[in-house]
C-alpha cells in the first residue's frame, strides 16, 4: 500500500529534555516515517509524516492525547499552508473573516513568492488578486513566483518597464500554461474595447491569472471579489494601510503617476 503524507502539529506544554526524541520515538515504534519537522512560531513544533494506513494515524492520535508534555493541534491531511509553515517556520497569515485573504509584508518576500510559485504550479483556472501600496514588491514577486513555477509570464496590462496596454495574443501565447498578468488600475482608467475583449478572453481560459488592485478592477468591470480564489495583501509593515485615494484624482492620471504602481 502506498504511503500517505500527514500532517502534524503539537504545542510543547512541558519542554523538557528529550521530548523530540520521544515523538520520534512514538512515530518509529507505529511505522510512520518523518519528512520534515521545524518549529512553527513560539512553542509549536509542525512535522510532515508518512504512514501506511489510517488505522496508524488513529493510534498516534489517541496515544498524543494522553500526553501531559504535549497539546495536539493539528493531524490532517497537509493543506498549502501546512507546508509553507513546515518549509518556513510560520504560518501564513490569514483574514479571520475572509478565509481566501492572506497577508505579508516586505520582509517575507521569499515566504510570499514560494507561496505563489505553489498556487501557479496548480492546473486550471485560477484568479488571483494582490493589493499593496506602490513599490512594495506585487509585481516583482509574480514574476518571481512564476519563475519558480516555470512558467511563461505575459503582461496584459502593466506600468513595469513601459505602459503595457494588450489588445491581442500571438497564437503561442493562447496557452492555458502560461501566466496572465493584469494591472487593474491600468485596464480600468486607460484600456479601449479591443483590450477588454482580450481580457474576458483570457478570463475565460483554464489558466492562472493575477490582477493586481483588484479592488479597482472590480469597481469598473463586470467581475466581483466573489471570482477571485485567492486575494494577497502585500505591505512594507504590519501597520501600512492599503488605499487608493491617489488614483481617484483626475488630475493625478498621467504616465508618471501610473509609472508609480509598478511595483
Amino acid at each position: 500500500m502506498e504511503k500517505k503524507e500527514w500532517y502534524l502539529e503539537y504545542e510543547i506544554v512541558s519542554n523538557r529534555p528529550g521530548l523530540l526524541g520521544d515523538i520520534s520515538s512514538l512515530l518509529g515504534m507505529l511505522a510512520i516515517n518523518i519528512v520534515t519537522i521545524n518549529g512553527i512560531d513560539q512553542g509549536r513544533r509542525g512535522l510532515l509524516i508518512l504512514a501506511k494506513s489510517d488505522e496508524q494515524i488513529v493510534r498516534l492520535e489517541s496515544i498524543l492525547k494522553t500526553m501531559d508534555t504535549i497539546r495536539l493541534i493539528k493531524l490532517r491531511e497537509p493543506k498549502l499552508r501546512d507546508r509553507m509553515a513546515v518549509r518556513h517556520g510560520r504560518y501564513i497569515e490569514r483574514d479571520a473573516d475572509d478565509k481566501k485573504t492572506f497577508r505579508f509584508v516586505r520582509t517575507e518576500l521569499g515566504l510570499l513568492v514560494d507561496y505563489m510559485a505553489e498556487l501557479f504550479k496548480q492546473e486550471g483556472h485560477k484568479l488571483i488578486g494582490i493589493r499593496g501600496m506602490p513599490r512594495v514588491g506585487k509585481t516583482e514577486s509574480v514574476v518571481a513566483a512564476s519563475v519558480c513555477a516555470n512558467k511563461r509570464w505575459l503582461f496584459v496590462s502593466s506600468t513595469l518597464l513601459k505602459q503595457t496596454i494588450r489588445n491581442q495574443l500571438i497564437e503561442d501565447e493562447y496557452n492555458a500554461d502560461n501566466l496572465f498578468i493584469i494591472d487593474g488600475i491600468v485596464s480600468t482608467r486607460r484600456a479601449n474595447e479591443r483590450h477588454w475583449q482580450l481580457v474576458r478572453e483570457i478570463m475565460r481560459m483554464p489558466a492562472v491569472k493575477v490582477v493586481e488592485h483588484p479592488d479597482i478592477f472590480v469597481q469598473n468591470t463586470e467581475y466581483t471579489m466573489d471570482d477571485f480564489d485567492y486575494i494577497i495583501e502585500l505591505r512594507s509593515n504590519h501597520d501600512e494601510e492599503i488605499t487608493y485615494d491617489i488614483i481617484h484624482q483626475d488630475h493625478l492620471f498621467t504616465d508618471s503617476d501610473f509609472g508609480g504602481f509598478d511595483f
